[in-house]
């Protein structure tokens, strides 16, 4: 009888949350944004974290902690203790850094996916001063002028490589100047030092509204909510092209699942509320949410795709 008593104790246990996920979460909660303040995965985070800090009643601390195209921030993150208390906010730089960079992690299973934040546009746009207003006009100044520059947020992620797949296509050259994040990229482009930049949306919304940008083309397979009036690249003529760039929640493996549970319903709610969709919309971010099981299969399914455009494009490390 006591080693029966002894078995149904351990099973009990087994199947019930731990101690630990039940008073999840009792203190602050800290989300790491490998990207500097400013750009698009940091409004997404800032979105979210405010939310979640009325629901769960605890503080959302968002820690900026940039540098390696993100890499720090991802591996900080996933060697983080797998207790609920460090979150990553994080794009797709998760699928696509593995294959160009040297990674001290395996992204896919050092972290688990919680939710989907948002989708974006990776769009390019211009300064006036350089004179285009459409991608044509672009492909024909690129061969009158090979070499002209384009600024990135990033070094070797999905905004080099839309820039690099619409160059193959287009056959022109087109060279990179990467910026540790959105914001020093904008912030060039806007003061002309390069003239034209390919980058997520929500940090070139305010300068396009101000006439001080102009955006040419978007990514996505269907015009963005937020930028109707822009042409995607494959309505500009560059068929093939068609890269969503995401924003999404993960937690270091391990991670107890109720935990990951909650999470994700807390963030669904949070994404269903006005404020914070409009918060998205504004920066031109669809929010998305959904189960864990969804964004698993995306993160995948674009490891997959940028292993391809990794060796199609001959993309090399910056």
């Amino acid at each position: 009888m006591r080693k029966l008593r002894v078995g149904l104790l351990a099973l009990v246990a087994a199947l019930s949350p731990s101690a630990a996920a039940q008073e999840w979460p009792n203190r602050p909660v800290r989300f790491v944004v490998p990207f500097p303040a400013g750009g698009s995965t940091d409004v997404g985070a800032r979105l979210v974290g405010e939310s979640l800090s009325r629901s769960l009643h605890q503080q959302i601390v968002v820690e900026n902690k940039s540098g390696a195209n993100g890499n720090i921030g991802i591996e900080t993150a996933a060697r983080s203790p797998p207790d609920g208390y460090t979150v990553l906010v994080a794009t797709d730089a998760v699928s696509s850094n593995p294959h160009v960079y040297k990674m001290n992690i395996e992204p896919l299973k050092a972290l688990t996916p919680v939710i989907q934040l948002s989708r974006q546009p990776i769009v390019l746009a211009a300064h006036p001063s350089l004179g285009v207003a459409s991608l044509a006009e672009v492909i024909a100044l690129a061969k009158a002028q090979p070499g002209l520059r384009y600024a990135t947020g990033s070094g070797v992620g999905a905004q080099h490589m839309v820039v690099q797949w619409f160059a193959s296509i287009a056959g022109i050259k087109l060279e990179q100047v990467p910026y540790r994040g959105g914001a020093p990229a904008i912030n060039d482009l806007v003061a002309g030092h390069v003239k034209l930049g390919s980058l997520g949306s929500t940090p070139l919304i305010p300068h396009y509204k101000a006439g001080t940008l102009r955006l040419l083309a978007q990514s996505t397979q269907k015009r963005s909510p937020s930028l109707l009036e822009v042409p995607t690249y494959q309505e500009a003529g560059i068929k093939e092209l068609v890269l969503d760039q995401w924003v999404g929640v993960f937690v270091p493996a391990g991670t107890p699942p109720e935990i990951v549970t909650h999470l994700n319903i807390e963030i669904n709610k949070a994404l269903g509320e006005a404020a914070i969709r409009d918060g998205f919309l504004q920066s031109a971010q669809e929010p998305v949410g959904g189960s864990a099981g969804a964004f698993s299969q995306l993160v995948d399914g674009d490891f997959a795709t940028y292993a391809r455009l990794v060796k199609e494009l001959n993309i090399k490390p910056d």
